[in-house]
């Protein structure tokens, strides 16, 4: 086994707090694509061990990665987001699945996608509009906008239009808001 600093391994790239302590992101361990690199891929899996993830949860549509977390002792869940798939019926499943784990006690949770591009700012922004956190559509855009330190696009504010239209129906249905997530 590794000693000294590569025991602790490496921050995966691109690592950002969404609900600082609770919920954060990062490009999928290792890189993505011909950028992917095993090494790396362990290294930050390191990382992810050592500093006590709840869970790792991926967003890609395969299931890249997976076995590393088994053999490196991470739980995972698998929450394939795919572009073409029904927004509304992959968020209808999504969203109550992590509102349920960001509600408990001592949780941290670390979200990837294969990138932090427009469908995670997309996700991530819709969450919070429809988890009412932030109750206005444009402002969950721009908050999410501020955290990641760079603008949505049309993919994006697609996703947010999406979970904001399904946080309104639920409204409307019951004439309660969404449940927030405790301590969110």
């Amino acid at each position: 086994m590794a000693k000294g600093k590569w025991a602790q391994g490496i921050t995966p790239r691109h690592f950002t707090w969404i609900i600082e302590g609770k919920l954060a992101i990062c490009e999928r361990p290792g890189g993505y694509g011909e950028n992917h690199r095993k090494v790396r891929r362990q290294e930050e899996v390191i990382w992810l061990r050592e500093n006590g993830w709840s869970y790792i949860i991926s967003l890609i549509p395969g299931d890249d990665n997976l076995e590393c977390y088994d053999e490196l002792g991470l739980r995972w869940k698998h929450w394939p987001f795919i572009a073409n798939a029904d927004q509304e019926l992959v968020l209808g499943k999504i969203y109550p699945e992590l509102r349920k784990l960001l509600a408990q006690d001592n949780i941290k949770l670390m979200m990837h996608g294969e990138e932090v591009g427009d469908r995670m700012a997309g996700f991530l922004a819709g969450y919070i509009r429809w988890s009412g956190m932030v109750d206005v559509t444009f402002e969950a855009i721009t908050v999410m906008e501020a955290i990641l330190g760079r603008q949505m696009g049309p993919e994006g504010r697609s996703i947010v239009t999406t979970a904001a239209r399904m946080a309104d129906a639920y409204i409307d249905l019951t004439n309660q808001p969404a449940p927030a997530p405790a301590n969110g």
